[in-house]
């Protein structure tokens, strides 16, 4: 005859069942914090101000190429405008804000001068096909998984430091979409 008590089970069930939430809980926090650092670490965002730029990137170069572009968004937390009033970058020899634009079928791209107006509470996109920054007379080819530094200006904001992540040839925004 066995001698199965109920209470004794269910005793081990409890405590088999309090060990499992305990190391489950556990784990989950583990994931948590790797979960909260891949976002800090795929974020890619620099703060100035109220100002947020998120997500610089360029195109990798071929050989001998002269100019790189730049790309970021700025996003204004604020309750006043800013604007950008200049960009520079050791990776080239100036750098310039430009805009293209395809008018009566032919597209054009020419230099922004003034600034970049950035509204209160509001965002202004940099990305291919509209405003983005021309590296001019590179000193050297930005090359595929590299970073290079560049500092922009703001009027009302200051100066920040950011790293423009290099992406392939083919490279574009859409790899930084959150």
């Amino acid at each position: 005859m066995s001698h199965f008590s109920p209470i004794a089970a269910g005793t081990l069930f409890s405590r088999t069942l309090s060990r499992f939430r305990e190391h489950l809980g556990r784990v989950a926090l583990a994931f948590a914090i790797m979960f909260v650092g891949a976002q800090s670490v795929l974020a890619h965002e620099f703060k100035v101000g109220d100002l947020e730029i998120e997500h610089p990137w360029s195109r990798a170069t071929p050989a001998g190429a002269k100019v790189a572009g730049g790309y970021f968004t700025i996003i204004n937390n604020g309750s006043a405008p800013d604007r950008l009033v200049s960009i520079s970058s050791d990776i080239s020899d100036k750098a310039e804000l430009h805009e293209m634009g395809v008018k009566d079928g032919v597209m054009t791209m020419r230099p922004v001068t003034g600034g970049l107006d950035v509204p209160a509470g509001g965002k202004v996109a940099l990305a291919p096909g509209g405003y983005h920054l021309m590296f001019i007379g590179l000193k050297r080819q930005p090359k595929q998984g590299e970073k290079f530094a560049a500092t922009l200006t703001f009027e009302k904001a200051g100066t920040v430091n950011i790293e423009f992540a290099v992406e392939g040839m083919g490279g574009g925004m859409d790899d930084h979409a959150n």
